[in-house]
């Protein structure tokens, strides 16, 4: 099994934080999302993982740092790290096929920037699973279309009347991948274009016309990880997820000075905490310092040292200084306020 991992873009709605640091790699509950979503992937699969194919975009931005954290992320796994470079943001179809040389044999090709908790066997008598869950308002969404027999029929992108309530989540399981590889092929010959870009579901629209058998599997929960909003919620939903799991979520190497820690927490390495409260719902990255301080709800990453804050539903990324009476903040990284 193949697992392909399109993660071009640099995430525009995550800004300020995707100025320096590319969206699958802000952590979530302590671990990049891109490496919390692939290994969350390989073990719902269930089964031996020989290639991770990972398509970055623009070396400037996805460096070699980058390449060396997903080449371990696959060594990880007992797989093979292959690395591809999608030239220009023309579109998933796009994205995929920078990858052909590694787009054969069962495979699953995931967005990085959406998390699943997921417990299913995935039915290997279909040609491709559409990963999908139920949602309230369907018509902001791509959804599926079932027949009699609940397998896939069409899609439909954001329907203005009702057709179905199971949205796309952008996890796809092909029996053999080539066969997509084929129709996307042919979709970039033919320059078949949506909104100036190549899109994957018109290599999968190609595939149902021709009669291939496209079956939902549906995850018991789906987190996006698109804004600063959703994604300090997502943090807070896997903190709650690994939490009841019994994971170890504060590290052994926290200082604690007149300070209390209300889980769940994640609190990374040699973290100080000095007259400070902390939780529930937050990550703490390592080497962050906090003092006189109130937080909860909120996701920090690393080597930041904050003073005097009252936070909640607040983000703040690597390297920052802050000392301040504001609440509700999303900082980037190298941000000094105080």
């Amino acid at each position: 099994m193949k697992i392909i991992v399109p993660m071009a873009g640099r995430g525009s709605r995550l800004r300020p934080h995707t100025l320096t640091v590319p969206k699958p790699l802000i952590p979530v509950a302590g671990k990049p999302i891109v490496h919390r979503l692939v290994s969350d992937i390989a073990k719902v699969l269930g089964e031996e993982i020989e290639e991770v194919a990972f398509i970055l975009g623009d070396p400037a931005f996805f460096g070699e740092d980058v390449v060396e954290s997903l080449k371990e992320l696959a060594q990880s796994l007992g797989a093979k790290a292959s690395i591809y470079r999608q030239d220009q943001p023309l579109g998933t179809g796009h994205a995929i096929m920078a990858a052909k040389e590694s787009l054969s044999g069962p495979a699953v090709i995931a967005y990085a920037d959406t998390l699943i908790r997921a417990d299913f066997d995935l039915d290997k008598s279909a040609d491709s699973v559409i990963w999908v869950k139920q949602v309230d308002q369907p018509e902001a969404y791509g959804v599926v279309k079932l027949n009699e027999n609940g397998n896939i029929l069409e899609l439909v992108e954001k329907p203005a009347t009702f057709v179905s309530d199971l949205a796309v989540i952008g996890i796809y399981y092909f029996k053999d991948v080539a066969v997509l590889k084929k129709e996307l092929q042919y979709v970039l010959d033919n320059n078949i274009v949506h909104g100036g870009e190549y899109q994957i579901n018109d290599g999968i629209k190609r595939m149902m016309e021709k009669g291939m058998k496209f079956a939902p599997g549906k995850v018991e929960e789906w987190m996006d990880c698109g804004n600063k909003n959703v994604t300090v919620e997502t943090n807070r939903r896997m903190l709650g997820f690994l939490e009841k799991d019994g994971e170890k979520l504060v590290s052994d190497t926290v200082t604690l000075e007149n300070a209390q820690i209300i889980e769940p927490c994640f609190i990374g390495e040699h973290v100080v905490l000095k007259n400070t409260t902390v939780g529930p719902y937050v990550s703490v990255g390592d080497h962050t310092v906090i003092e006189n301080s109130t937080i909860k709800n909120s996701l920090i990453q690393n080597r930041n040292k904050i003073s005097n804050a009252n936070l909640d539903n607040a983000m703040v990324g690597n390297h920052v200084i802050f000392n301040g009476n504001f609440e509700t903040i999303s900082i980037g990284d190298y941000s000094v306020m105080e």
